[in-house]
């Protein structure tokens, strides 16, 4: 990420207040007296309503709504969803509707980055789960929401990362958010050491810490080993980061952020969402690949993506997993994954563990339109994973890029603008799987220059 990016993350954490400060008590006589002089809603005749005045004091809050989406739609920031049916075993291609027309389009931007989301044994997995124990989980995990499904697929994922045990959340996102916010809040004078492209989820983790935060420049060891240095050596840290980030697709220095992390007592939180099924000799992440997975004190994963499902999940020792799992709020109060959902992520899990064929697909693919894109002219961000950012630099012309590709040429492929990324770095993010054909990467090649030369953007170099 830029500096740019930096700025923007100190800014987003700027008002975060430090480790140890608490939210104010509740006032409960206060409390009491406010509910006691309410109207009861059992007796609505007692329950007076004042008519505002036409010329209100009162926010217009319809208003305000209205006013704050009319300002994203004039950036070009707006979203708009894609109505899109997936085909079993037709995938990346499927049905877009649009009003009263459908069409059959191919997908260019999905993080079913392996296609595991229409795999047979995933398929078969789930379906037998379905029948054998019905639709949901019934609960919260300590509240008869815990099935055989749930213990089998975290001992797959601790299995997968070589650690003591595992625990499952509802997204990576929860993950994310849960298990930082309960590290930092519950470790007393804890300190956090943030990368500065680091995802919105961690960094909403962190933010709900209340946790002192220091965030490093982007994958800039020596920065984070000065920030480390000048804290007190008693005090507890921890660093956050990312193995390959997701926008640009460029790799966290894992090895060395666990050298400095080691030298200075720092406890390390590895996000592999991105990585896992996809690096390593059996789709543990690029820690995996690397050998240094037993180097991390937490790894964390999603099953909505490489693996094709849907779910998150830690990764470290018995007794860190066991204190999330004891402390987190994201945890203790929700619902379980669905039993089917967890056996059929762990029919994933086990099929790209035996199986390296569908990441040498990927990668093979990804060579490939990496080679013709560079060939056409087509700018991209260059880096060493399967993430293909093609960079436009204008958040309307990245919209209309988009839309062109959709519209004329029946390719879909989101555009990316701020705040997922800094303002004049807007993109299409392209990540091609091991499905698609040399025919789709012909296709896409050949719109893709036909647009860019039709929107002057060969000019802009």
């Amino acid at each position: 990420m830029t500096d740019d990016s930096e700025t923007h993350l100190e800014t987003h954490l700027r008002d975060m207040p430090h480790a140890g400060g608490e939210m104010p008590p509740h006032d409960t006589a206060t409390a009491a007296s406010r509910t006691s002089s309410r109207p009861s809603p059992q007796h609505p005749e007692r329950m007076t309503f004042r008519k505002p005045p036409e010329t209100s004091p009162f926010l217009d809050y319809e208003d305000y709504f209205r006013s704050k989406l009319d300002g994203l739609k004039s950036e070009g920031r707006y979203r708009v969803f894609a109505n899109l049916e997936r085909h079993r075993g037709a995938f990346p291609h499927a049905t877009h509707r649009k009003g009263d027309s459908e069409r059959k389009v191919t997908v260019w931007c999905s993080n079913d980055y392996l296609g595991m989301g229409q795999h047979p044994a995933v398929l078969e997995a789930m379906h037998g789960a379905l029948d054998r124990s019905g639709a949901g989980a019934g609960g919260t995990r300590n509240i008869a929401g815990t099935t055989n499904d749930h213990v089998l697929l975290e001992r797959e994922l601790a299995d997968l990362h070589d650690k003591e045990a595992a625990l499952l959340f509802t997204s990576g996102y929860v993950s994310n958010w849960a298990t930082l916010s309960t590290l930092a809040s519950q470790i007393p004078g804890c300190v956090i050491l943030s990368d500065a492209g680091n995802h919105a989820s961690m960094i909403e983790g962190i933010r709900h810490s209340r946790a002192p935060v220091q965030v490093f420049r982007h994958n800039d060891v020596d920065d984070l080993e000065r920030r480390l240095a000048a804290l007190d050596p008693r005090t507890p840290k921890l660093v956050a980061f990312e193995s390959v980030y997701s926008m640009d697709g460029d790799i966290g220095p894992i090895e060395a952020i666990c050298d400095v992390a080691d030298a200075y007592g720092a406890m390390t939180y590895l996000d592999e969402v991105h990585a896992v099924g996809l690096y390593g000799p059996r789709g543990g992440g690029i820690a995996d690949r690397e050998g240094l997975s037993h180097r991390l004190t937490v790894i964390e994963g999603t099953l909505g993506k490489a693996f094709g499902v849907v779910g998150g999940y830690i990764a470290g020792s018995h007794a860190m997993c066991d204190f999330v799992r004891s402390f987190a709020s994201g945890f203790i109060f929700t619902t379980a994954l669905p039993p089917f959902v967890a056996a059929g992520a762990a029919a994933s899990i086990r099929h790209l563990k035996a199986s390296a064929a569908e990441r040498q697909g990927q990668q093979a693919n990804v060579a490939k339109v990496r080679a013709r894109l560079a060939k056409a002219g087509i700018p991209m961000m260059e880096n060493q994973s399967h993430i293909v950012p093609v960079m436009v630099g204008d958040p309307v012309s990245c919209k209309r890029i988009s839309d062109r590709l959709m519209d004329e040429h029946d390719i879909y492929v989101q555009p990316i603008n701020y705040p997922t990324v800094p303002r004049g770095t807007e993109r299409l993010r392209i990540t091609p799987t091991p499905m698609h054909t040399d025919a789709d990467i012909d296709h896409l090649v050949a719109a893709l220059q036909a647009v860019w030369q039709d929107e002057g953007m060969f000019n802009r170099r």
